[in-house]
């Protein structure tokens, strides 16, 4: 026997029901309690003093676990307010083939709903409050476009539903929360007033016809509509009991409790005994307080009707049932039904007529309207137990469908959370091309979301748990890329060889972006164009090879008298004269600087060197020293040059590859491909991968699953997303069908 708990926190009293379902469907009360708040800690439905609803939570919860032996931990409750709103939708799902209905298909049909519901809620809400969900109920199903009581078991190809969902805004619920959770309490389930009360005043075989139910409480009357066997309409308005009790509390000078028990007695007895504010006794009849009160139950009675003939297409209903403690008041069911149009006798109080499955163990509860609602919010978690959980989401509510697998990345994607700030982000690449090769380099890895459940850190994979507090803050995107002209190959590992007087000299090969000489420390940016020259002219070589040439002598390219600026190809010959000779020093063997193999034309070549004059001052300078002074002389004469020359077709790099083709600059050695649904994807970048690092090479849309869990399975296996991935590994990710 596993007991449910209520509570029915209205404006003027919390009751407290525990008790159980049979298998007969009977429900058992084994205890009840019902307690007024000290003062007026709610109006209209809403909590206004959480702390003072907090503590009479606490006294009834309290009474009851001293009635029942038990400790209570866990409550249903249902919501009420002013700013009610409704929206009744249709939606479908299809199956990919011929299936047999199940429950959890029918409940994700249901989340579908909502989310439609809520969705069209937003289009239209010209309010400032943000709406929460509270519940909802299916007016009709289909199975293949066919009308059905019930689909789970059927087959079919399609299924559907017309569902009407109930909204109220947040702060409602939240003020609910808060009260039931400084009472020690957390929250099973939650429902409308209205969805609880027509449960039990309006059992299914009455639902063929056209049936109001009308709760009247001390703050709201909560209505709701039945037609063609379903519930078609819900609604709510702010007038109820408490504007009789002020009436009386101004007409017999009398505060609000005493004006309370004034009401009270004029419904059970024929005279009312009462003192005023002056400690005055006073006993009147009944009649003096229904002739204060016929203004206020004429209006009550006049603002119920008007919402009945809204809520069911402008007209009156066949017959209507009124449940709830304000209900009770003088007069009220024959205005109601003189303002609807109906015989008195079709208005009229339901209370141990529909309470007829209900057992009490208490002898003495008698069964009243006023226990209407909190009955039936006990029996609405038998309808909905399970099927939803409520967590609070970087701030905003959200209720999920349960199906025992929910994570925490479950709730961030019905949230709306983007999935490019659930996993980590890497920095702005760069694209740019050498020497008409597509290239990028990838930002830095940029760090993960920050995950905490309750205060204590988590991970998106962490199993969800009811009425628990997430918070994710964003990942961030890791630093941009950064990449020099130092870095690329063709700088590093590319050069140009001339023959000078026969001695073989390899050069580094110049560089320029976007047909501009740029210097080695040059930052490449976004679609710059780089290209490596395949060309010096004379005065480069000299420079480079830190020499001065004898310009009074002639210059000899490829056996052809030249000039200092005269373009020297791969493997050109150069002849000259120097005033000043020397060689340019090599860096970490960067480049070679080789002499021909032939014995004599090195000692010819030797010869030379020794004869050259040099200057005393002459300082030998590295190569980066060379080019760099290269590079700021002559930036704007040999730009010129390079566009203008043409540049043999036997002379390109052997190592170019197709225009179309795009190599990535990385500096991790560590680079794996694994199989994803079948496709190759290669990893690079980081030290290690895990799971989550995929969806950053692959396309899969997050929020694409409708209800649906996600699939992760790593070698046939069920993978977890901090899993560490491994070459070769072969991985499928897609969303399980319910």
């Amino acid at each position: 026997m596993n007991n449910v708990f209520g509570l029915d926190i209205g404006t003027r009293n919390v009751v407290g029901t525990v008790g159980y379902q049979t298998d007969d469907k009977e429900f058992v009360v084994t205890a009840q309690y019902v307690r007024e708040h000290e003062t007026r800690a709610m109006l209209d439905g809403q909590i206004h003093d959480i702390g003072r609803v907090a503590k009479t939570i606490k006294e009834v919860k309290d009474e009851l676990e001293k009635q029942t032996g038990q400790p209570l931990e866990e409550v249903c409750i249902a919501a009420a307010g002013r700013v009610l709103k409704t929206v009744t939708t249709h939606v479908e799902y299809e199956y990919a083939q011929e299936s047999v209905v199940t429950g959890e298909d029918v409940h994700t049909l249901d989340l579908l709903g909502i989310e439609k519901a809520q969705e069209a809620l937003k289009e239209v809400n010209d309010t400032s409050y943000k709406f929460y969900c509270v519940g909802y109920s299916t007016v009709k199903f289909f199975l293949n476009d066919e009308v059905f009581i019930s689909l789970e078991g059927h087959k079919a190809n399609k299924i559907g539903e017309d569902i009407i969902v109930t909204f109220l805004p947040e702060d409602v619920v939240d003020g609910l929360y808060a009260a039931v959770g400084q009472a020690g309490l957390s929250v099973a389930n939650m429902t409308l007033e209205p969805i609880a009360a027509i449960n039990v005043a309006i059992p299914e075989n009455y639902r063929m016809l056209n049936i109001a139910l009308v709760d009247v409480g001390a703050g709201t009357s909560d209505i709701s509509i039945t037609r063609d066997g379903s519930i078609i309409a819900y609604g709510m308005i702010p007038h109820a009991g408490d504007e009789l009790t002020e009436v009386i509390v101004q007409h017999f000078l009398v505060d609000f409790n005493m004006a309370e028990s004034i009401k009270l007695q004029s419904t059970t007895s024929d005279t009312v005994t009462y003192k005023d504010i002056m400690s005055i006794e006073h006993t009147i009849p009944a009649q003096d307080v229904w002739d204060v009160a016929a203004p206020v139950v004429d209006n009550i009675a006049q603002e119920v009707s008007t919402k009945i003939r809204e809520l069911n297409g402008d007209k009156t209903v066949s017959a209507c049932f009124v449940v709830g403690g304000g209900g009770k008041i003088h007069g009220f069911t024959e205005k109601l039904a003189e303002d609807l149009d109906l015989p008195e006798e079709r208005v009229a109080l339901r209370g141990e007529e529909v309470l007829g499955d209900v057992t009490f163990e208490q002898e003495d509860i008698k069964k009243d309207p006023l226990l209407v609602t909190p009955i039936g919010i006990c029996l609405n978690y038998y309808d909905q137990r399970n099927n939803f959980i409520m967590v609070r989401f970087n701030g905003e509510r959200i209720k999920l469908y349960d199906n025992n697998r929910l994570t925490i990345v479950d709730a961030a994607l019905q949230a709306g959370f983007p999935n490019d700030e659930l996993f980590p982000k890497r920095g702005t690449p760069i694209n740019f091309t050498v020497n008409g090769v597509a290239r990028l380099v990838r930002g830095e890895a940029g760090d993960g979301a920050v995950v905490t459940m309750n205060g204590k850190p988590a991970s998106i994979n962490t199993p969800l748990e009811p009425n628990s507090e997430i918070v994710i803050e964003p990942s961030t995107a890791g630093e941009a890329a950064v990449y020099k002209i130092s870095q690329l190959d063709e700088y590093n590992h590319s050069v140009i060889t001339f023959i000078i007087n026969g001695r073989r000299v390899s050069c580094p090969r110049f560089v320029q972006v976007n047909g501009e000489l740029e210097p080695e420390d040059y930052s490449i940016r976004e679609n710059d164009v780089i290209e490596t020259r395949n060309y010096y002219t004379v005065r480069q070589i000299a420079q480079f090879m830190d020499l001065v040439i004898d310009t009074d002598q002639m210059i000899f390219v490829n056996n052809e008298e030249a000039g200092l600026d005269t373009l020297v190809y791969e493997n050109f010959s150069v002849e000259w004269k120097t005033d000043e000779y020397g060689v340019a020093r090599i860096d970490n063997n960067t480049y070679n600087d080789t002499q021909e193999s032939d014995t004599d034309e090195a000692s010819v070549l030797a010869e030379q060197d020794a004869n050259s004059t040099e200057s005393d001052n002459t300082v030998a300078r590295t190569s980066e020293q060379m080019m760099n002074q290269v590079l700021d002389e002559l930036h704007d004469d040999f730009a010129k040059e390079a566009e203008a020359s043409a540049v043999p077709e036997n002379e390109l790099p052997k190592n170019e590859l197709p225009k179309n083709d795009i190599q990535e600059e990385d500096s991790s050695e560590n680079t794996i491909t694994v199989i994803v649904n079948g496709e190759p994807v290669e990893l690079s970048g980081k030290d290690t991968y895990i799971f989550v690092d995929i969806f950053t090479h692959i396309s899969f849309d997050l929020q694409a699953g409708k209800g649906r869990a996600i699939a992760t399975v790593i070698n046939g296996r069920d993978a977890q997303f901090s899993e560490e991935l491994h070459e070769g590994d072969k991985i499928e990710l897609y969303w399980k069908e319910n």
